[in-house]
């Protein structure tokens, strides 16, 4: 028994020296492995124009159209140097894909039909660079369980995204 032991010991220590590392890799010192996503936190309401922290990146920073009226909600690290960034919207979910769809001049795929869940590829994804696709995901939060995405804002206006978008930019090698 003893040897069995130490045979299925050795075989496990084997095993972790070879399995790959975790992401992101060790060269990002900021973010831990197995910690949550890094969040920059949303700016305070201001009274006057949005600041650019507020609006977010431009679309030729995205690489893809924004639909017209959607608010920055938030930025990622999704590791190996890729971010991803979250925009809320009042507009219903099948405007959302239709705009994208004529944008994209693409279909897209339906990847979840509860809640609806859109995708649009829009880059070539590099396993070995890159920890998400390059794309366009638009998601339905609103349900009978839930009135949409809250406003991360205070007191920002809506209180509640019913669609999110959330674009993760093609990034170069």
């Amino acid at each position: 028994m003893t040897a069995v032991t130490l045979l299925l010991a050795a075989a496990l220590a084997q095993q972790a020296q070879t399995a790959p590392p975790p992401l992101p890799r060790p060269a990002q010192p900021t973010q831990r492995p197995g910690a949550p996503p890094t969040v920059q936190p949303a700016p305070p309401p201001n009274s006057g124009a949005q600041s650019t922290a507020d609006r977010g990146p431009s679309e030729a920073t995205l690489g893809v159209p924004l639909y017209p009226g959607a608010q920055f909600i938030a930025s990622y690290d999704a590791g190996r140097n890729q971010r991803f960034f979250l925009y809320g919207t009042t507009a219903p979910f099948v405007d959302l894909v239709a705009f994208y769809r004529t944008v994209l001049k693409q279909r897209g795929e339906l990847v979840f039909d509860a809640p609806a869940t859109h995708q649009f590829d829009v880059g070539r994804f590099r396993e070995d660079t890159m920890a998400f696709p390059p794309g366009v995901t638009i998601k339905d939060f609103q349900s009978q369980m839930s009135n949409g995405y809250p406003n991360p804002r205070p007191g920002g206006v809506p209180a509640r995204f019913p669609t999110v978008i959330q674009i993760v930019p093609v990034t170069e090698p």
